[in-house]
């Protein structure tokens, strides 16, 4: 079917960002980046090029906003999801990287209008504020999330970690690991409880994530929906790292920490994963 003209909008208030509209489309997609702020319009722009409406959600770091990823209320998503659905999309897709799928999965938890999620670089729990918080503060440190006010459980991180390194640059995926192993009930605690999710799950994660264990939460993820009765998809490949590249997409390795994998490893999975993900609209 020939892809809809879209109509782009720049959004401010209680839901910001760049929402693409596509006339008469009966799916919404809602992106949500990563830990970088970064308002990922490039990949907005892809799912509309397919004829969905879809929203490059602002979800930190705005006027208005948190600094930083600390106590994010789950509300800014469920607004995100009004906001599509008043347009008239009946189906609702979240896709997430990183931070974000952490936040796309908290979301399909607790709003059962989500039908679909795409979780990207995964987490299967909880972890701290990423940067400053609310009154500018990166410590102590806080949860990244709260529902009605009240801040979620999540898994501590330890100051005294020894920092390794991946090409010169800092891999936290030792602390994530670490912390893990160190704070069993804390994590316990942070679980996502994905199995009470509705919504049809697709992760995609690689092997050589330098960032955090991402395959690891996603295989952890798939056994738990599958002990539930749920029918999760996993894409994964063992030489991509963090970043995985969508057709078309050409976003730039971090130059402020390790994420692993490379360029080809990267465009590779989510060429595979791009098959799934279209499916889901």
């Amino acid at each position: 079917m020939e892809a809809q003209a879209a109509i782009e909008e720049n959004l401010s208030g209680a839901v910001a960002g760049t929402l693409f509209r596509c006339p008469q489309a009966t799916t919404g997609v809602v992106v949500l980046g990563g830990s970088s702020a970064r308002v990922d319009v490039g990949r907005a722009r892809l799912f509309a090029n397919e004829g969905s409406s879809a929203l490059a959600l602002q979800w930190f770091g705005g006027e208005g906003q948190p600094p930083g990823i600390c106590e994010i209320p789950l509300e800014t998503f469920f607004a995100a999801t009004d906001c599509l659905l008043e347009t008239g999309c009946h189906r609702i897709v979240y896709v997430g990287t990183s931070k974000g799928a952490e936040a796309s999965l908290l979301a399909a938890v607790h709003d059962p209008r989500i039908d679909a999620v795409v979780a990207i670089s995964p987490s299967s729990v909880i972890w701290g504020n990423i940067g400053a918080g609310r009154d500018g503060v990166s410590w102590p440190e806080r949860s990244s999330w709260s529902l009605d006010g009240i801040p979620l459980p999540f898994v501590p991180t330890d100051p005294n970690w020894t920092p390794e390194y991946v090409d010169g640059l800092v891999s936290y995926r030792g602390l994530f690991e670490h912390c893990l192993k160190t704070s069993r009930q804390e994590a316990a605690a942070a679980t996502i409880p994905v199995e009470t999710a509705s919504a049809e799950i697709l992760l995609v994660a690689g092997g050589d994530d330098a960032l955090w264990p991402s395959l690891w939460f996603a295989t952890e993820i798939v056994r738990r929906r599958s002990e539930a009765g749920k029918i999760t998809h996993l894409v994964s490949s063992p030489d991509a790292g963090h970043r995985i590249l969508l057709p078309g997409e050409n976003t730039p390795r971090s130059t402020l920490h390790a994420h692993g994998g490379n360029d080809e490893a990267e465009s590779r999975l989510g060429r595979m994963a791009w098959e799934g993900i279209r499916e889901l609209l």
